[in-house]
């Protein structure tokens, strides 16, 4: 495994954790070594959960591994049932724990515990947490799905009842879940079509036993729920909906796919929409965003869908579009292809920084990892994927799907652009008396303000040699928007040291801009 400052992903039992974090009345027990406990900060510290996850770790410390650690992960499963009491049980290894091969599954099975145990092989060192999240909820639900139904028998109770669906994927620490299922929850509400089950968000692992009653299957995160899906689908007939409702036109299509599963007419609801999207993307204020190239990069539901809303609703130009979530390296390259690019996969965000600087973007879209790498680069950035940190777990309700979540995303993509112009703008007449700090009165009346200290906009890039700025062309560099500021910075850099020029003038950015403008 990579060892790096940020990661994208976490092993695969951080995944195991979220779903289980997520459900009610289910325990994992973890084999794992003491300090491998850190992975209940993520959920208390950045989701600001009110309980730490139902997981107990046998915490085996250096001293007992000349021991049985398999009698210490034994009565670690025992304790757990007796304090806990859950309904079903998952238990697994983590990272370290799966080096010493004590095989949880064997073990626990051997306890003869009265509740189902679903044992976890999650490869620490070829997989990752969404991988893990995924295998995890598919366990589940293959162990308490229960029996398929006969070919051709009615689904229980669906006689005289209107149509339902569950709807699959949300977890724990995903990014805006709760505030998605909210928002889709509603809107098939006023589509007339129930909701049988949610999971692993909320549900139990006796709601899963329902799973086989609805109708069909929404699938709002491919990533954790697809393989799930896809077996409930062969096992109980059940049709799935993966269109995925981000944007105002993947959610009409989301509309349309689950009305004619449900035989139910959308045009009334796709008449009252609510979503004042594709007027803002129209109006006058939003037309200077045309062509604005954004880089993109995140969880492939995430990256997919705002690739498609940037440049189908807000006419932004895709210059980078890639993704960590291998799984879906394919649908992320094909996407790609559509813009005329080449899709990175990568999990090392140094990559990515490196990808960022070659696009020359004018505002990024990704994690908060890329949120970092933008702000040292002087660019504007938006988050819209996963890993996040605490401030994008809002107390207000803030969707990225429905039509309410197409708002959203609009003011998400488009305010970190908007305010770049507005500080432009400021910048541009910062010399002006009527806004230079050290003028005289205005026509208001008052004192004049003291002066304060200019600030300095500081962007690191790489160079293989020291280059210096004289401070008239700093000054003049600061007038160029900020949002294109890197790339002018970077461009001079390249033109003087092709030159051998070791200070830069007001004359080399000149020179420099002619020279790229050609």
């Amino acid at each position: 495994m990579q060892l790096t400052v940020w990661t994208y992903e976490g092993p695969p039992h951080i995944g195991a954790m979220r779903v289980a974090t997520a459900m009610r009345g289910l325990h994992y027990v973890l084999h794992a070594p003491q300090g491998d406990t850190y992975a209940d900060l993520l959920f208390t510290m950045i989701e600001r959960r009110d309980a730490r996850p139902p997981v107990t770790y046998t915490t085996f410390q250096a001293r007992d591994l000349g021991a049985d650690t398999a009698e210490i992960f034994k009565t670690a499963c025992a304790e757990a049932y007796e304090r806990y009491r859950p309904e079903a049980m998952i238990v697994g290894a983590s990272c370290t724990a799966e080096l010493i091969q004590d095989d949880p599954g064997g073990l626990a099975k051997a306890l003869n515990l009265p509740i189902p145990v679903i044992p976890l092989e999650l490869p620490a060192y070829q997989k990752k947490e969404n991988w893990g999240a995924s295998e995890t909820f598919y366990r589940l639900v293959r162990a308490l799905s229960g029996p398929a139904p006969a070919p051709g028998a009615p689904r229980p109770g669906a006689e005289g009842r209107r149509p339902l669906c569950n709807i699959l994927g949300p977890t724990a620490l995903g990014f805006r879940h709760r505030d998605d299922v909210a928002e889709i929850r509603g809107l098939l509400a006023r589509l007339g079509i129930g909701v049988n089950v949610v999971a692993p968000l909320g549900a139990s692992p006796a709601d899963l036993g329902r799973l086989g009653e609805a109708d069909f299957n929404v699938v709002l995160y491919p990533e954790v729920a697809r393989a799930a899906a896809q077996f409930l689908q062969k096992a109980f007939g059940q049709p799935m909906v993966e269109t995925v409702p981000i944007g105002f036109a993947a959610t009409t299509r989301f509309v349309e796919e689950v009305a004619a599963l449900a035989g139910i007419d959308p045009a009334p609801i796709l008449a009252e929409h609510g979503s004042r999207l594709p007027w803002y993307a129209r109006s006058v204020d939003s037309t200077y965003l045309t062509s604005k190239r954004a880089f993109i990069f995140g969880d492939a539901t995430h990256a997919l869908a705002a690739a498609r809303v940037a440049r189908s609703e807000l006419g932004f130009a895709v210059v980078g579009l890639g993704t960590y979530t291998r799984e879906f390296a394919r649908e992320v390259r094909a996407e790609a292809a559509h813009h005329g690019i080449e899709a990175l996969i990568t999990d090392d965000y140094l990559d990515v920084e490196a990808a960022i600087q070659a696009a020359a973007p004018e505002i990024v879209l990704g994690t908060q990892m890329e949120r970092h790498v933008a702000k040292r680069l002087g660019l504007p950035c938006a988050v819209i994927s996963a890993p996040v940190h605490v401030q994008d777990f809002p107390a207000r309700t803030s969707p990225q799907m429905g039509f309410e979540g197409a708002n959203v995303l609009f003011d998400t993509l488009v305010h970190p652009l908007m305010m770049g112009l507005e500080e432009h703008l400021l910048g541009m007449f910062r010399e002006d008396r009527e806004f230079h700090d050290g003028a005289a009165p205005s026509h208001l009346g008052g004192k004049a303000r003291a002066a304060l200290p200019e600030p300095v906009t500081t962007v690191t890039v790489a160079v293989p040699t020291a280059i210096a700025w004289a401070a008239e062309a700093e000054k003049e560099l600061r007038k160029i928007p900020f949002f294109v500021r890197g790339k002018a910075r970077a461009n001079t850099e390249r033109f003087a040291r092709e030159r051998a020029l070791a200070l830069i003038t007001i004359e080399t950015l000149y020179d420099a801009k002619a020279h790229f403008g050609r």
